[in-house]
């Protein structure tokens, strides 16, 4: 999915501190909570996703560095998904449905049908386009976009891969999850990733609740995406995000609530390199930002090419009549460093005397 703000957060990531941190101590372990912000993407009937990475209080998770949460969306009333072809660098896109069905389709030559319950994941590496259009049968669009920085080893690479991966669906007492990346409870997902990370869809029933045994050296955010939900005892709002920090061996997930929950759950060994976020691109300074902007303007080979594309508009262009996004205006001041708190919970006590 393409970030289409007019004008997109200027973000570096780094190590640091952050004074206004929502933290929650009320739990069996301190629970910091990231809420999401509303973006429309699109036009007048622009599709509303709620982000909750990057932003001021936290810009990564682990190597999870953008996280947008959509739907359940009335197709008919906000005209759905069509993103015109738009770059990516220096990152790996996942998109995880619950409802709907995406076509999608990149400069590597891989097209394909985004689809509930599996996982599509696309590499940049130096750089690739793809668009994605919800499909016309598609009468309810649901789910979440989800960026991976790539680390220093991989981010230049000429490859544009892709990987499709339909998890199988393990139940346990409460409720069932899917592991769409990573391992986690005995299930591991045969997706390439270029550092230590986890994804996975946890599903319960009403009334239920798991102490879900994790990395210790994964930092873990829960994303909510259903139901009344409390991470180690503490309640999450839809679409944010309960952030646990290092150092814990399980984390309780359970559904307050008298209908079916169902969360996202991200984590990772946390990102050690410094990072520029723009727009589509995640590169390691200004200089390279404005370098990758000024490819894509002048429609350069670095990027490649999407042959197939069919939006709104008809073959080739979007509901606006756009054959490819143009990238918004740089801003007239270098980007300003903006920190990434240390892999704690914000407020709470030192990690160590929260491992179990």
């Amino acid at each position: 999915m393409s970030n289409v703000e007019t004008a997109p957060d200027q973000v570096v990531c780094r190590s640091g501190s952050l004074p206004d941190a929502q933290c929650d101590q009320r739990g069996r372990a301190p629970v910091e909570i990231i809420t999401a912000r509303d973006v429309p993407l699109g036009g007048p009937r622009a599709m509303t996703v709620h982000r909750t990475l990057p932003q001021r209080q936290r810009s990564l998770i682990g190597p999870w560095c953008f996280v947008d949460h959509y739907g359940p969306d009335d197709v008919s009333a906000s005209g759905g998904m069509d993103v015109a072809p738009h770059p990516h660098t220096g990152l790996q896109t996942v998109s995880w449905l619950f409802e709907g069905a995406i076509q999608h389709i990149d400069s590597g030559g891989n097209a394909g049908l985004v689809l509930p319950g599996e996982v599509n994941l696309m590499t940049a590496g130096r750089g690739i386009c793809h668009s994605e259009v919800s499909t016309t049968e598609t009468t309810t669009l649901h789910g979440v976009q989800l960026w991976l920085a790539l680390p220093e080893s991989s981010r230049h690479q000429s490859e544009r891969e892709f990987e499709h991966f339909a998890p199988e669906v393990v139940p346990f007492d409460g409720g069932e999850f899917l592991v769409f990346l990573g391992q986690l409870w005995g299930q591991s997902s045969p997706v390439r990733t270029h550092s230590p990370l986890l994804g996975a869809e946890i599903r319960l029933q009403p009334g239920a609740s798991i102490d879900l045994p994790v990395s210790p050296d994964f930092e873990h955010g829960i994303l909510v995406d259903a139901g009344e939900v409390a991470v180690e005892n503490v309640p999450i709002p839809r679409a944010g995000i309960g952030y646990t920090g290092i150092g814990l061996s399980e984390i309780r997930i359970a559904n307050l609530g008298e209908t079916p929950a169902r969360v996202v759950l991200l984590g990772g060994e946390p990102f050690a390199e410094e990072i520029v976020m723009w727009w589509n691109f995640v590169g390691r300074s200004h200089e390279e930002i404005a370098e990758y902007r000024q490819e894509w303007q002048d429609g350069s080979d670095m990027f490649g090419v999407v042959d197939g594309y069919v939006g709104r508009g008809g073959p080739g262009r979007n509901a606006e009549g756009l054959s490819r996004l143009p990238a918004p205006t740089l801003p007239d001041v270098r980007i300003r460093a903006r920190t990434n708190p240390p892999p704690q919970v914000q407020g709470g006590p030192d990690p160590d005397s929260a491992r179990r």
